[in-house]
């Protein structure tokens, strides 16, 4: 994969062509997530819509530089008021549609509440819009398997960094400093059309998460919950998330 130097940071990326007048789909991973994890979903989906599209990784992640430090409360608002607009323009991903998962989610989400006129739309899968004891347990679990199986050198696979990638995400989620942590005034500032996707056995947030924007009563925002699903809806259940991801793209406007 090509690097995109920021100076703060060195991040790996892939762009797949399509269509200059779409929306182009920038992709935004999980906390445990990279560009290769996404595996061929992004590929599917620029196929199905005709974009052209941008898959990187975060600092921590995949081929990435490493952190800088230990993660602040506010790491996602940095990732989306930062980093993300920095990686658009010398990818030239302008007007995107930003495609969310996890934490990916809500950055994407942070991203477009501050920066509206330039979003197209967004597709939030597992959304985090607030800390639920959920979330909290299925983090601790997963952080006691890390140090006692085989998880660090699998994960190794993928993450070059891989410390950084599991412990700069698992030891900020289950800080004390970040059980207050809250999306509330970014979804009630959401101004774009908005796709919501869940799966109802996600271990990692309920569907609090998608009612917090219904009880804002935001106007452009659509939900999709699926059976038989868990926290990665766009492997658990790919064809219908193509489907609803598809048809929701068609109903954007061209960028050009």
């Amino acid at each position: 994969m090509p690097f995109a130097d920021l100076g703060d940071c060195v991040l790996e990326y892939r762009t797949i062509l399509g269509h200059a007048a779409r929306a182009p789909l920038v992709f935004l991973h999980e906390g445990l997530g990279s560009a290769g994890l996404w595996r061929d979903f992004p590929d599917k989906l620029a196929r199905r819509t005709g974009s052209r599209a941008l898959v990187y990784s975060r600092a921590g992640y995949g081929g990435s530089s490493g952190l800088a430090g230990k993660r602040e409360p506010r790491f996602m608002h940095d990732e989306a008021l930062d980093i993300l607009p920095r990686m658009l323009a010398v990818t030239g991903s302008g007007r995107p549609l930003l495609v969310g998962h996890s934490d990916g989610a809500s950055i994407a989400l942070i991203h477009a509440a501050a920066h509206p006129g330039m979003v197209s739309g967004l597709v939030l899968m597992a959304p985090h819009v607030f800390v639920e004891p959920e979330t909290l347990a299925a983090i601790a679990r997963i952080a006691e398997t890390y140090e006692t199986t085989d998880l660090r050198e699998r994960l190794a696979q993928y993450h070059d960094n891989v410390d950084d990638a599991f412990r700069g995400w698992s030891d900020i989620w289950l800080s004390p400093r970040f059980t207050s942590w809250s999306l509330g005034k970014e979804v009630e500032r959401l101004a774009v059309p908005t796709l919501l996707i869940q799966g109802e056995d996600d271990p990692y947030g309920t569907l609090a998460q998608l009612d917090a924007f219904e009880a804002a009563r935001l106007a452009k925002i659509s939900r999709v919950v699926l059976r038989d699903c868990g926290h990665s809806a766009h492997r658990d259940q790919e064809a219908q998330v193509l489907d609803a991801i598809a048809s929701f793209a068609a109903s954007l406007p061209d960028v050009a």
